[in-house]
């Protein structure tokens, strides 16, 4: 049996994949962090280790991925840093197998997620495309001939800290103006607050947009926008076949991915002379992370 789990900003969520992977997500299990601050390195890899052993009920682990929003290593044993998570320069990799008693693999959530897409999902067959994953913040992977690109470092696609804004909103991760501040789980609070005078959180704001509300709509619109905006400069950089979008805020769906697709076109040069590529949702939704962390382990 194989588990993967992803490690979120706001969660921890546990999959198992069964036998060849005809059964992706058979079981799950979520931790939300303590409210009202943030938890500690030890306090993260508890959730996820009991994460894994309530999904394993007791059977006996073959091997479990981890799929960390940070900067891994491309060894696959340090989460360097992470803008969300209380890790720095932390042996993740070592500290979970010792919690579990498992062998672990450890690589980022984007990565995570491309890889979960490329054989079951929205990139199959798919030779070069960006994914992006709109959650607590912005995470991203690049795929160029079919392949996740881990760059020198193992960190390539953290696309969330591009400045979109120069000494624009200043970031958890220490800079400034950087797209997440723009386009994430929490620029949704932030525009929330302002737009609707409430601090309704995801959920409840798009449940308001589905209803027809129109500041909740422009919320999306907003945040949408922004989404859009960013893909254009990706969409510059890469020239992918397609866009895959992915994480917690991406449930939505085109409440988000229709305003993203306006900004693309307003924001990409050349837009006539050129195939735009689609932006699409990935197939396994906010858990894609877990999935691709799942299908690592059991490579």
């Amino acid at each position: 049996m194989f588990v993967g789990v992803d490690v979120g900003g706001t969660k921890v969520l546990a999959v198992e994949l069964n036998g060849r992977g005809e059964d992706l997500a058979v079981a799950r299990a979520a931790q939300l962090p303590m409210p009202g601050r943030t938890a500690a390195a030890g306090e993260v890899e508890e959730a996820v280790a009991q994460a894994v052993l309530e999904v394993a009920a007791e059977r006996p682990l073959t091997c479990v991925g981890v799929s960390a929003a940070g900067l891994v290593d491309r060894a696959g044993e340090q989460v360097r840093f992470a803008a969300h998570l209380p890790w720095r320069d932390a042996p993740v990799r070592l500290r979970l197998e010792e919690r579990i008693g498992a062998p672990v693999l450890l690589d980022n959530d984007a990565n995570c997620a491309a890889r979960a897409e490329l054989v079951a999902g929205a990139l199959r067959g798919v030779d070069s495309a960006v994914l992006i994953t709109v959650g607590t913040g912005i995470g991203g992977a690049v795929v160029l001939d079919g392949r996740v690109v881990r760059g020198a470092n193992g960190m390539a696609g953290e696309f969330g800290h591009v400045q979109v804004v120069p000494d624009g909103l200043e970031c958890e991760c220490g800079l400034r103006g950087c797209w997440e501040q723009y386009c994430s789980g929490r620029a949704l609070e932030r525009v929330t607050r302002v737009t609707l005078g409430s601090h309704l959180d995801g959920p409840e704001v798009a449940a308001l947009a589905r209803d027809g509300h129109p500041a909740a709509r422009e919320v999306f619109a907003t945040i949408g926008t922004w989404l859009g905006v960013g893909i254009a400069g990706l969409v510059s950089a890469y020239d992918p076949e397609v866009v895959v979008v992915g994480g917690g805020v991406s449930a939505v769906g085109d409440l988000l991915l229709e305003p993203a697709r306006r900004g693309l076109l307003d924001a990409l040069q050349a837009t006539a002379h050129r195939d735009v590529p689609r932006i699409v949702p990935t197939r396994f939704g906010p858990e894609a992370g877990a999935v691709g962390a799942a299908l690592h382990a059991g490579a």
